[in-house]
């Protein structure tokens, strides 16, 4: 799938919703570069691209690039992303992210003919001369996709139905931290449990050097009956909550686990939580903030 449009229609978000379905993704790819990636094709991996003025080459080479992969049978759809022209102008003023066409010409750095070089540098002639440049593409995309009234929800899920995913749970990954709530809780936490209230090993002369990557640690807090209790009542939640952050689309999820150190229960049911996420079919990763820190 070749990704094409004017900037600030949304190109990013979508590139990132292919790839989180599973696609190889490259944003802005030189045309000259489309021919490359037919070996990837050629073995069934689903490639998505973002092609635009960018690149400073003329996009009429992507055009002849394309032409020539569906010449030998090479599955390519184009797909063009459009916004009107106010909804632009908003965008790009919200942002302040400046236009790719605002700072340079792609024409080779000489003023174009007529045009006065102040208003060749502002942002409405920069959107106006994208257009232009990107006719070629437009001319030849399977599908012309409006934005205008989108928001992000609405374009993930026009990206999900292209790509025929309309009816596949948008993946979920998991990031379990285990942490230690004397050095803070973890700022980029979606969710937070404290189990300071569990059976606290670091009270038993034998386990406390130890930490929860040890079996012994791990049988200690997992054989008692409150932290069995606790697994089943967090298992039900999370059974139930997830889905839903599936349901909007989001795409990551950090859960943290927090104990007093961060070296025995948290780093236990970290690890617990992530076999279970992973027997559930979800793709799940841990690390422990703290486990290093020792006692202090």
């Amino acid at each position: 799938m070749v990704l094409t449009g004017v900037s600030g229609a949304g190109k990013t978000l979508a590139l990132q919703t292919l790839e989180d379905i599973g696609y190889f993704c490259i944003d802005n790819l030189l045309p000259s570069l489309l021919k490359t990636l037919t070996i990837r094709v050629k073995q069934g991996q689903r490639v998505a691209v973002v092609v635009d003025t960018r690149s400073g080459e003329p996009l009429t080479s992507a055009v002849q690039a394309i032409q020539h992969l569906r010449a030998r049978h090479i599955p390519v759809q184009v797909l063009f992303l459009d916004c009107a022209d106010e909804v632009l102008l908003r965008r790009f003023k919200e942002t302040r992210r400046p236009h790719p066409l605002t700072s340079r010409d792609m024409e080779g750095g000489q003023q174009e003919k007529g045009v006065p070089a102040l208003l060749r540098y502002s942002l409405p002639h920069a959107i106006a001369r994208e257009r232009e440049l990107l006719a070629p593409l437009r001319e030849i995309a399977d599908r012309v996709l409006d934005t205008t009234l989108f928001r992000p929800h609405d374009l993930r899920e026009a990206m999900r139905a292209i790509a025929g995913e309309e009816d596949v749970p948008a993946p979920l990954r998991l990031r379990i931290v285990s942490f230690g709530y004397k050095y803070g809780i973890p700022t980029d936490a979606d969710l937070v449990f404290d189990v300071r209230f569990l059976r606290n090993p670091h009270y038993v002369p034998e386990l406390q050097p130890l930490t929860g990557t040890d079996s012994s640690v791990q049988d200690y807090v997992l054989s008692d009956k409150g932290t069995q209790a606790f697994l089943v009542e967090l298992e039900r939640f999370l059974t139930h909550l997830l889905p839903q952050y599936q349901q909007e689309g989001k795409a990551y999820l950090t859960i943290a686990i927090g104990c007093t150190g961060g070296r025995h229960r948290s780093v236990v049911l970290a690890n617990y939580l992530c076999d279970w996420f992973t027997q559930q079919g979800y793709r799940a990763t841990v690390e422990h903030r703290d486990l290093e820190r020792g006692e202090e």
